[in-house]
Formats: C-alpha cells, structure tokens, sequence
C-alpha cells in the first residue's frame, strides 16, 4: 500500500515538471515573438500637429479698471429764503433750465411795500440833507461877513454831516429792501435738470421747504474707487499731463471718453482703496447719474511692444515660456517674462518678434520634438464642403 502511495506521487510530480518546462518553452516564444513585434512597429516619434502665430509689434495701452457710478458734477436743493406762498411755477418737471433762468415766483407784495418806503425814506432823508448844506453855505457866507459867529456855523457843519450819515443808513435799508425782494424770484443757479416738483401755486413755503432739485447733467463725472497700489501709476500719469478715462455703461457698448479730475488726498485705510473721479463732456446725455459704468484709466502706453496671445504662454516651477519654431522645424523653449496682461493677448518680453510662436498643441511637445503645421481652418471647411457635394 505504501509502495502504490509513491507511485502515485511520482507520478504527480512528473506531469507538473513537464506542464512548467512546456509553459517556459511557450512563454519564451510568445516573448520573442513581442520584441520582434514592437522593433517591426517601433521608430522615431511622428511630427506633433501645432498651430503657431507671429508676434504683433504695436503700442499697447496700460489700463487700470473699475466698476463705478455716475454722479452729477453739482446738485442744487433749492429751498425758498422767506417764509410766503407760491404765486407762479415757472417751469415743469424734468425740464432743462439754464443758468438764472426764473423758475418759482413767491408772493412779493409785502417786500415790494417795504421798498417803496426805504425809497420814501431815503427822498426825505436827502432833501432833508440838501437844505442843511444850503443852510451852512449861508453861514459861511455870513461869517465871512462878521454877522455870526464860527460856532453857529460849526453847528451847521455838524448837522450837515449827521444828515450825510443818515442818508447812507437810508440807502442801506433800500439796498436790504431790495435784496428781500429778490428772494421772491427763485431762479436756477446753474444750468441742469429740474427733478421733481413738490410745490404747485398757492403753496405755503418755508425756508426748510424743497420745491424741486436742479442737477447738472453736462459736464457730468463718474467716482469710482482703484486699489492703493494703482496710485503710484495714477499720481505719474497726472503728473505727465491729462489722464484719459473711457466709460462704458454696458459691454459692448460705445464709450465715453472724458479725464481724470480728482485723486483723492487719502487711502481708505480700512478697504484699502483711494477715491477717484473723472469729468466727461456729457451733450448727448448717454450717461446719467446713479447709472452704473465700466471705467478704464489709461496710466501709460507701452511704446513698439511684443504681443502674443495668452494662450502661448506656459508657466511651470522654471519660469515662463514659450514654445517657437526653428528653422529645422523643431520647437524651442524660450524663457519669456510677461509685463502686462490684457484679454487674450500678454505684452512680453524675450522674444524678438521675428518669431513663429506655438499656441496650440503645445501640450504635447518637448524641446527639440519636431513639429507639423495644422491646415488652415479655410482648408479643412472647403474639403468638407466638397465631400457634402461629391456625396450629394
């Protein structure tokens, strides 16, 4: 029994010796076979399909944007100076008045009265005057001739000069009449818009009563807000002359152009912010206040500069590059560094604006990779309308 158990054993471990040298032998083969495999298939690695742009040379803008609100260069709460009623209302609603021109009449019968008699007074206070000069003027003449003594015509004298006095104050309080009269007629401090009306004839008004807002819409500013660190920029274009600033009140569309006319004289601290404003020419009305506006402050042009688009660029833990073309068709690393950046397009430097710059399809390249041109886009869309024909 112990005898067939061995048998059997070595029986077992002969068909795994020859199942293992079997798999070896195949193994091997199949091995062979995958070398030769991969040297029939392998080789040099094809071109990469990129498509590359020239650098543009042009002088580029340097803009600083903000998001601000139009606010009207003056605004006028008219308030009437005299307590009385509202005898006339001149203007309406929403109308464009100029500089002075008559918008509330007040009730001016009182005031009127009181100039007629500060006129009454200073007529009797001047006749009044005119005969103590008459009277001295004879005196003088009498003294010359012994009948009176100098005292009575220094009497005279002073009387002369009381009624001169006297006279003055009278046209003082004509003066202040008329002035009182004036405050009847309301008229518009400057040319602008009347907003609206609160009063209608026969009103009773106060001095803390509003009858109509006028604000000016032309010339008309935009206030807006830039971060500290734009200030040095802001302060050397001021410096260099008149700042432009363009404002848009929705993208897309038209601008307006005006310039920098205020830089406030402090940093909010706490937002870290500076006040700004800028006066545009406002004669078509296409900004209002209270609209919101895109601002853009030009600081400085930089003059023949190398643009190339956003996307050329490749910033890893080295640095900032570009990839371009050499002459054997192979890409080349250039090590850029980029100075401003606006939209799609970087202003940079490095590159001598000769170049064939890669845009796309750089992701698969390497130093040195030879690289293949795209067909223009023109190309690809006729071979595809072609084949529509040919199929039609």
């Amino acid at each position: 029994m112990k005898q067939k158990k061995m048998a059997w054993i070595a029986v077992v471990l002969a068909l795994a010796g020859a199942g293992a040298w079997y798999l070896a032998q195949d193994g091997g083969k199949y091995h062979a076979d995958a070398t030769q495999a991969g040297g029939k298939g392998g080789g040099a690695q094809p071109p990469t399909v990129v498509n590359v742009v020239a650098p543009q040379r042009r002088d580029v803008p340097v803009m600083i944007q903000a998001t601000g609100s139009v606010t009207p260069a003056s605004s006028v709460d008219l308030h009437p100076q005299t307590t009385s009623t509202i005898r006339k209302v001149h203007i309406r609603e929403g109308q464009f008045v100029k500089a002075g021109e008559l918008m509330f009449t007040l009730d001016d019968r009182s005031d009127r009265a009181n100039v007629d008699q500060a006129q009454a007074q200073v007529a009797r206070d001047q006749a009044a005057l005119a005969d103590l000069e008459r009277q001295h003027k004879r005196s003088t003449e009498l003294f010359a001739q012994k009948f009176i003594a100098q005292s009575a015509v220094d009497t005279l004298r002073s009387q002369v000069e009381s009624a001169r006095a006297l006279v003055a104050s009278s046209q003082a309080a004509l003066q202040a009449g008329k002035v009182s009269a004036s405050y009847t007629s309301i008229r518009a401090p400057m040319a602008g818009r009347v907003g609206a009306i609160a009063v209608y004839p026969g009103s009773l008004v106060q001095p803390a009563t509003s009858l109509a807002v006028v604000t000016q819409i032309d010339p008309i500013d935009v206030a807006f807000t830039l971060p500290e660190a734009a200030l040095p920029d802001l302060m050397a274009a001021q410096g260099r002359g008149k700042v432009a600033v363009e404002a848009s009140v929705a993208p897309g569309a038209p601008a307006h152009t005006g310039e920098l006319s205020f830089i406030d004289n402090a940093v909010d601290r706490e937002a870290g912010v500076i006040r700004v404003k800028a006066r545009f020419a406002n004669k078509d009305n296409g900004l209002w206040p209270g609209q919101y506006v895109n601002a853009r402050i030009t600081v400085r042009t930089l003059k023949d500069a190398v643009v190339v688009p956003q996307a050329a660029i490749i910033i890893n833990a080295k640095g900032t590059f570009v990839y371009v073309v050499d002459p054997d068709q192979s890409a080349r690393l250039v090590p850029v560094a980029r100075v401003l950046g606006q939209g799609l397009d970087a202003v940079v430097t490095g590159l001598a604006g000769t170049e064939k710059v890669i845009t796309e399809g750089k992701q698969n390249l390497r130093p040195g990779g030879k690289i293949k041109l795209a067909e223009p886009a023109e190309g690809k869309q006729g071979g595809g309308k072609g084949k529509k024909d040919r199929s039609a």
